[in-house]
């Protein structure tokens, strides 16, 4: 039986699944435990995301017999990004305007605060709110969206750096069918 590549979109798929849902369960839980996503806790998100990525080029690489290119590396990494953004997107959107509005709504109320803050004048912010209570929901799924695949983007080019590992001329002879022992 014939050894195959891993494909690495399957693997990123896999791996982009489990950094959803942990990242809606995050959302539910700043949500159930009141705790603003604008602090220092946002952070946590990024990790996050940075581990399964870093996991991702991982399991590429051992599924490979510990042995990978920058490229496939980097392409792994990129999948899972991508794959990830698209969704984020998509549950951005569908948090933000089905699942809990009233998100959405103590958003509006904050960064009306922070425009009054500011010293803005009241036709300034109300420009402002009018414009986010039309599109925000729509600029956040896409910001999202761009954010996190340059994001990923930078994250897998750092990743697939530490985890390049080819094969060197004594592995490939090493693992080739008709070795012979030099001995003889």
């Amino acid at each position: 039986m014939e050894n195959s590549k891993p494909k690495p979109f399957d693997i990123a798929v896999k791996w982009a699944a489990i950094y959803v849902i942990a990242s809606i369960v995050l959302t539910y839980t700043w949500q159930l435990l009141n705790i603003d996503p604008n602090t220092s806790v946002k952070y946590i998100g990024f990790v996050i995301f940075i581990v399964f990525l870093i996991l991702t080029q991982k399991e590429q690489r051992d599924k490979q017999g510990g042995f990978v290119t920058f490229g496939e590396s980097f392409v792994a990494g990129l999948l899972y990004s991508i794959v990830s953004a698209v969704v984020i997107s998509v549950f951005t959107y569908l948090y933000f305007a089905v699942l809990s509005p009233q998100m959405y709504e103590k958003v509006l109320d904050t960064t009306k605060a922070g425009l009054v803050a500011k010293g803005l004048s009241s036709d300034q912010i109300d420009q402002t709110m009018s414009i986010m209570s039309k599109y925000g929901v729509l600029l956040a799924a896409v910001g999202s969206l761009f954010l996190m695949a340059i994001f990923g983007i930078i994250v897998s080019l750092i990743g697939a750096a530490i985890f390049k590992k080819e094969r060197t001329i004594l592995d490939i002879e090493q693992s080739s069918d008709s070795f012979t022992d030099p001995a003889v």
